[in-house]
């Protein structure tokens, strides 16, 4: 591995100089940095450069001890703000990045460019010519695109958060401090990053270094290759982290360079998230000062549409690729669309502070390349004085000070149906700013009533701006795909991206048992098909080795079906009777919920083959209480590849997608839930809310409780399951017009309590009724958003115990038992006086050799850690030997 830190380059402008909206008094235009001679950034020492004296990190730093250690650029490069995030306190603010902080289109673009360059010297031309460069959403997908054309005109994609009907993904991974963490890539071409050259990485921060390793870690079990390249601005690593980089890479037996324009680290003193929390809590609940800049209501403006003329077929950024021709056409194609926009500008009042109006160019989330090259080509070909930031879905906490990074903030609703539900989104910055006229740059995906509305962001920049245009790129459409983009302000419905697909595609009926499964055929139809024949499994040491050395998927291979001793079995028995009357309860309140909130007569789709027994539980009470008959079918989903598009369409056939309601056992982290929301984006009318028998991470708002107990049928694997293995997907097995697929155990009939479970748990539905009818009327009454407490505490379980891999850690008691029956366990963190609801776990780490730690301040009964970096032998992040 070689891990170059090149410190103290770069092309461009200098850092600060020229940005606007941060670090100055209000109508100056330079923002400068101020460390000590040693390096150390954190006090109110200044560098004299013009009028503007205050580093924009003071104010932070002032409060919460924060500091900045490292490259005296740092302080060019960056200020400090606070996060409105649960994860980190702190939020590094790029002056150069064009996302929270206007800046010169040329600066923004000169600092990409000459770390691409960096990229080719480093590389040589023979690997130039074979290198893909891949920026990160939302904040880098610019500055990737950028150190692409450094890199020679390298071709682009850029990960993305918004799925896209009718696109297959290549990929997909987690970003762990985010706020919004589970990327996609969505290329038109698969190839693209099938190649063998270089795979250059780019991120405006390079923090822990978890992002590239879950990147790495991904597409390396995919596209192995023997080269990568991690571009950031800043290099913010701890030595321990750049450590586990250097281990990281020679495990993967591959080459990882890093280019960085600056390098250091944050200084965090301790309790530093909880007073940073506080902090933001007291200036926004008005018991703090000074304030951030208020938005006073003025008189409506008309906003002005300009029309660009874009090129046709020129992707709006690299969410499906970007090509050199691409660049080449939208290179010819730029002078005119800025002469379009100038003109649209020349139309109205004249600039209030000078002969050049003051024009910022707004961006909009991912799309940051068309509007900073179209900043530029204003900038430099007509008479405006252009700026460019973006809006962004980050939440950060203003405040009017010279010593802070964010100024001001405008807050509206999202505008393009983002997949993960509305939510705010913020533009930093701009008010109070000065500028003379906003061009608001959206793509079509986004122009909807949500962007026009009252309270939309047109109408609140109208509120600080004397001119606002609005310009409008054409979402670009891969070839064979349906376009999903609404042909107006007022169509927002995305257009169904599959075509129909006639009986005569003969996908597969469902399967049923006794042929298919112990259930009896009425319980359940299973849209998989039978791999039985298949040597499918591995022994578990082997499969978990696999697995984490990116050489393997979870769901391409099947583990040894663990075989219960008679204390085990004795114990899962004991654990039916004293738990029955619960989960019938449970059962009965998520029921009765589907019933009344999503269909009358609802089709129930299993996510096998956890989610089954539950689905074969709501269909026996909806049976049992009101008469009702409801379809009840067990799909496969498996994570990081998404839901069986076969089974899917075959339920498009057969039934009404919007009776359609999908059914898990519990949430862990939810890592689940947001594949299914992902997944179905491609499939009109199906509703992505998972309804669970039990929510500990509150990830859903359909379930039957949010408490974390011992579900029995989580105890076993396929002789609870109706004897069915979890499901496959390996290339070699599923065709294009096939199922996924899994095996029926029927060798192990003599030991099937699948039936058992079922009987004793229905047998309790008439004791529960009443309750649940009372239940559930306070439940349907209540505020049951979720909050995904559970996915922060994963989190921080990652980081606390050295993991920094999310997928390593299996929160729940369901999630627990999964670790210690399918994966090379670690150790198992257990509530501090937990009971009855872990006997099974603790008998399960015993026979196993697993430790379990007793806790405090858990969210869940119990979380079990996957060992972190298993090969046999391997030792934990604690240094101690795994026992085997």
């Amino acid at each position: 591995m070689s891990a170059t830190h090149e410190e103290g380059h770069g092309g461009g402008e200098t850092g600060g100089r020229g940005s606007a909206g941060a670090g100055c008094a209000r109508g100056e235009t330079e923002t400068a940095g101020a460390p000590h001679a040693s390096g150390v950034m954190g006090t109110r020492d200044v560098r004299e450069r013009g009028m503007c004296v205050v580093w924009s990190g003071t104010w932070v730093a002032d409060r919460l001890g924060v500091g900045l250690e490292g490259d005296e650029r740092l302080g060019d490069l960056l200020g400090l703000a606070l996060r409105r995030n649960p994860k980190r306190a702190h939020l590094l603010v790029s002056n150069v990045l064009g996302k929270h902080v206007p800046q010169k289109p040329s600066v923004v673009y000169g600092h990409g460019y000459g770390l691409g360059v960096r990229v080719r010297e480093l590389i040589g031309p023979e690997a130039t010519a074979r290198a893909v460069v891949l920026g990160y959403a939302e904040t880098a997908t610019g500055l990737g695109h950028c150190v692409a054309d450094g890199v020679s005109h390298a071709p682009y994609l850029h990960s993305t958060r918004r799925p896209v009907a009718g696109v297959v993904r290549a990929g997909g991974f987690e970003e762990s401090h985010s706020h919004a963490t589970s990327h996609l890539l969505l290329p038109e071409d698969a190839s693209l990053l099938s190649g063998d050259g270089p795979l250059v990485l780019v991120d405006d921060e390079f923090s822990t270094g978890n992002t590239v390793l879950n990147t790495v870690r991904a597409l390396h079990g995919r596209y192995p290759r023997s080269h990568y390249v991690i571009v950031a601005l800043v290099d913010m690593r701890s030595p321990a982290d750049r450590a586990r980089l250097d281990e990281f890479a020679a495990d993967l037996g591959a080459r990882i360079d890093l280019v960085a324009l600056a390098s250091g680290t944050v200084r965090l003193p301790q309790g530093v998230l909880e007073r940073g929390q506080e902090l933001v809590a007291a200036f926004e609940s008005g018991d703090d000062a000074p304030r951030a800049a208020a938005a006073g209501p003025e008189p409506a403006r008309d906003v002005v549409r300009v029309e660009l003329d874009w090129p046709e077929g020129v992707p709006d950024g690299g969410r499906h690729g970007f090509t050199p021709e691409h660049r080449a056409r939208l290179d010819a194609a730029l002078p005119d669309m800025a002469a379009r926009v100038a003109k649209a500008l020349a139309a109205g009042a004249a600039p209030t502070g000078g002969t050049h109006p003051r024009v910022l160019v707004l961006g909009f989330e991912e799309l940051m390349y068309a509007p900073l090259r179209l900043a530029a080509a204003l900038d430099e070909g007509t008479e405006a004085d252009a700026y460019f930031s973006t809006t962004t879905r980050s939440p950060v906490l203003a405040v009017d000070d010279p010593g802070y990074a964010i100024r001001s903030r405008l807050v509206f609703p999202a505008h393009d149906a983002p997949a993960d539900g509305a939510g705010e989104r913020y533009a930093y910055n701009v008010a109070g700013a000065g500028f003379d006229a906003v061009v608001a740059v959206v793509d079509s995906v986004a122009d909807t009533p949500e962007l026009h509305a009252p309270d939309g962001l047109l109408a609140r920049l109208a509120a600080h701006t004397p001119r606002v245009l609005l310009a409008v790129v054409p979402s670009y459409v891969p070839s064979g795909v349906q376009s999903c983009a609404p042909e107006s302000a007022t169509a927002t419905a995305p257009a169904l991206a599959h075509a129909p697909i006639e009986r005569s595609s003969m996908l597969p009926e469902p399967l049923r048992g006794p042929a298919f499964s112990s259930y009896a055929p009425e319980e359940v139809g299973w849209l998989l098909q039978d791999l039985a024949g298949v040597e499918l499994e591995a022994p578990t040491e082997e499969r978990e080795e696999a697995i984490q050395a990116g050489g393997a998927h979870y769901a391409e291979s099947l583990p040894v079906e663990y075989q219960p001793t008679p204390q085990y079995q004795e114990l899962f028995r004991s654990a039916l009777e004293a738990s029955a009357a619960r989960i019938a309860h449970a059962v009965g309140v998520v029921t009765e919920t589907v019933l009344a909130e999503r269909s009358p007569r609802p089709v129930l789709v299993s996510l096998a083959r956890a989610g089954t027994p539950v689905g074969v539980l709501m269909r026996r009470w909806a049976q049992h209480r009101h008469g009702v008959d409801p379809a009840h079918y067990a799909v496969s989903i498996v994570r990081g590849r998404g839901i069986d598009a076969n089974a899917l369409r075959w339920l498009q056939q057969n039934h009404d997608p919007a009776d359609v309601v999908f059914v898990d056992g519990w949430t862990g982290k939810g890592a689940i839930t947001r594949e299914l929301a992902a997944a179905l984006e491609g499939f009109e009318g199906f509703d992505p809310e998972i309804a669970v028998l039990a929510d500990p991470g509150s990830c859903v708002r359909t379930y039957g409780t949010r408490e974390d107990f011992l579900i029995p049928s989580a105890c076993l694997n396929s002789t609870v399951s109706g004897l069915i293995s979890r499901t496959v997907l390996r290339d070699d097995l599923v065709g294009p017009r096939d199922f996924h697929g899994a095996k029926f155990y029927r060798e192990l009939a003599d030991s099937d309590v699948s039936n058992l479970f079922l009987d004793t748990v229905a047998a309790r539905f008439d004791e529960v009724a009443e309750t649940v009818a009372t239940d559930v009327k306070t439940l349907l009454a209540a505020d049951r958003t979720p909050t995904w407490e559970g996915w922060a505490a994963v989190e921080r379980i990652s980081e606390e115990y050295g993991i920094h891999d999310v997928n390593l850690v299996k929160p729940g008691v369901g999630e627990t038992t999964r670790v210690l029956l399918r994966r090379v366990p670690w150790k198992v963190l257990a509530k501090r006086g937990a009971g009855a609801d872990l006997a099974h776990v603790r008998l399960l780490a015993e026979q196993r050799g697993v430790p379990v730690e007793e806790v405090d301040d858990l969210p869940y009964t119990c979380v079990g850690l996957i060992h972190p970096k298993y090969t046999r032998g391997a030792t934990g992040a604690d240094g101690k030997a795994v026992a085997q």
